[in-house]
């Protein structure tokens, strides 16, 4: 694994051994990135289950000027820490180190870019965090942002989920991205 682009190009990026955790390729995040693009420049990007940090690192080497990552599992935290670390990062993110639901319920600061990426298996965390983000959490979307949730190409996840309305679907491999958008309040 390495980052792709920006300041830290090509620089080496550590996985947490074993099957628990399963980083977003390469190449899935280079597809993501081209998408994010003009977005990505001063943004505040959300990493939720972020696992070794791949897709925040890779925001914060192209300008963004902000990562949050959400992490609870101590190995990828190790991980994710040690990586920092080698990149030389010492501002511009913040790392918690608990679950998704427990971060998303306590009030912080708005986001312009989510991206979640949970395990696979663990399909409840998709709707639960997908639902938040929709609706109780909202609150912690920018104006104008855009959830981003990786998943299995076979499990379809929902067109909507409160005022979160899916836009975009990209298929690689055996993943996919759910591109998500907030409904303009008349389009509810």
């Amino acid at each position: 694994m390495r980052i792709i682009s920006g300041e830290f190009r090509s620089r080496a990026l550590e996985a947490p051994a074993g099957l628990a955790t399963r980083p977003t390729s390469d190449r899935m995040r280079e597809t993501l990135f081209n998408v994010l693009a003009p977005r990505i420049q001063g943004s505040a990007l959300l990493d939720l289950y972020a696992g070794s940090g791949a897709v925040g690192l890779e925001a914060l080497s192209r300008g963004a000027s902000s990562v949050v990552f959400v992490e609870r599992a101590q190995p990828a935290l190790k991980v994710l820490r040690g990586n920092l670390a080698r990149l030389g990062l010492e501002k511009g993110f913040r790392i918690h180190p608990g679950s998704v639901a427990s971060f998303l319920r306590k009030p912080a600061s708005k986001f312009d870019v989510v991206f979640m990426d949970p395990p696979y298996d663990a399909a409840d965390e998709y709707a639960g965090t997908l639902g938040l983000l929709g609706g109780a959490a909202a609150g912690l979307l920018a104006e104008g942002a855009v959830v981003i949730a990786e998943h299995r190409r076979k499990v379809r996840l929902e067109e909507r989920y409160g005022t979160l309305k899916r836009t975009r679907l990209l298929e690689q491999g055996d993943a996919s991205l759910s591109f998500y958008a907030v409904l303009a309040s008349d389009a509810q």
